[in-house]
């Protein structure tokens, strides 16, 4: 069976199931119009939901990157003149 008809198949029970509920009286709202207007709002809430994630990931790269920039630099201020010192002795004998 193909994806084209299982979605018809899907799509005609819920054209039913609200045609059943709406003539009970119960609701007018299960049918396709309202399941797809649905599922879109949801869609475009998981994208802003997943939008930001990705916002605070690349802020907290962001800041890792510049810790790690910070301690490098750091690094290289305190340990440049140790290393200075141990090859000017190494040098010497």
């Amino acid at each position: 069976m193909n994806t084209q008809k299982l979605l018809n198949f899907a799509l005609e029970g819920i054209d039913t199931i609200g045609y059943r509920l709406d003539q009970m009286g119960i609701t007018g709202k299960v049918n396709r119009h309202n399941i797809a207007a649905y599922l879109a709002a949801e869609q475009k809430y998981l994208e802003g939901e997943w939008d930001s994630i990705q916002a605070r990931v690349d802020r907290r790269r962001s800041q890792f990157e510049h810790i790690t920039h910070a301690v490098e630099t750091r690094a290289d201020a305190l340990l440049g003149p140790v290393f200075d010192r141990v090859n000017r002795f190494r040098a010497r004998q």
